[in-house]
């Protein structure tokens, strides 16, 4: 395994480290005004939701790592403490690429992605109207983390308003992961799109005690067949088979014709195997059941 110390590693290779390891991350598409009235537009990656009441979002403008200096988006956000966070779906993600160009800070990146300046209702800056959800906000603190290049500036922002397009709600009234389509950033030039195959629920009751790994006998927990997934799942059971359902598992038509035709090493393959098939048909108890009457 590669360990990686930070005071001994260079900021740009432990700067691609970091954002290879933590990732995707959401983009916050920044729009600010400048103290002259030229409206900026920047993505950052470094990005998230903090809190819901308040409503607190955060990103932060980095130092540049090649020479230290700080962006157009950082002066404007000191100089007038308002911002609007528009979310990128993967219909602009190019427009938002040809944003992160440096442009001069005379330059209105909106102009140079072709997108276009959507007048806000509590803040000077611009929406993004082609963005599916824009967030109008107050900027609460501004914390400096050092002045080394590659030094975070973390922009604690205050949401005041927020605009979604009817188009990424559902029948009732939720943001479908589907229809926003969200973008996420990775390591290096690498971005990953929140929508098809790449979405599915995860729907564990935090209410609900689940039976715990520890619980499982070892043969099921260090299995060779069944994932860490597999075994995620079987924990959250709330209660362990009784020995009605493992009698029942044992002695099913499909089990026996196992244990006639095999045993010992290649019988516990095929019935680790067969409870692997159950699980992924959803059929959590039935697998436990038939995993404990041969644990």
């Amino acid at each position: 395994m590669l360990t990686v110390d930070p005071k001994n590693t260079k900021t740009a290779d432990l700067h691609q480290y970091l954002l290879g390891a933590v990732s995707p991350r959401p983009i916050a598409f920044a729009s600010t005004i400048s103290e002259d009235g030229t409206p900026n537009l920047a993505p950052y990656s470094f990005f998230n939701c903090f809190s819901s009441n308040p409503p607190i979002v955060i990103f932060s403008s980095n130092r540049r790592v090649r020479n230290n200096t700080t962006k157009d988006t950082l002066a404007n956000v000191e100089a007038n403490k308002e911002v609007v966070i528009n979310v990128v779906s993967h219909s602009i993600v190019q427009q938002m690429a040809v944003a992160s160009i440096e442009y001069p800070s005379d330059v209105s990146e909106f102009d140079k992605a072709g997108l276009t300046p959507l007048a806000a209702e509590k803040v000077k800056p611009f929406r993004v109207a082609e963005s599916p959800v824009q967030m109008e906000c107050i900027v609460r603190e501004i914390i400096p983390l050092a002045e080394t290049p590659g030094a975070g500036n973390l922009i604690v922002c205050e949401v005041v308003l927020m605009h979604i397009h009817e188009a990424v709600l559902d029948q009732e009234g939720k943001i479908d992961p589907q229809r926003i389509d969200l973008m996420g950033r990775m390591g290096r030039a690498f971005y990953c799109r929140a929508s098809g195959d790449a979405v599915h629920k995860i729907f564990q009751p935090v209410t609900q005690l689940g039976i715990g790994a520890d619980q499982l006998p070892q043969a099921i927990r260090n299995s060779h067949i069944l994932s860490g997934n597999d075994i995620g799942q079987l924990a959250a059971l709330e209660q362990l088979p009784n020995e009605a359902d493992i009698a029942a598992a044992r002695s099913s038509d499909a089990v026996k014709r196992l244990a006639e035709s095999m045993s010992g090493e290649t019988l516990l393959e095929h019935i680790h195997r067969s409870a692997k098939q159950k699980i992924k048909e959803g059929d959590v108890a039935g697998a436990l059941a038939l995993l404990s009457a041969f644990a």
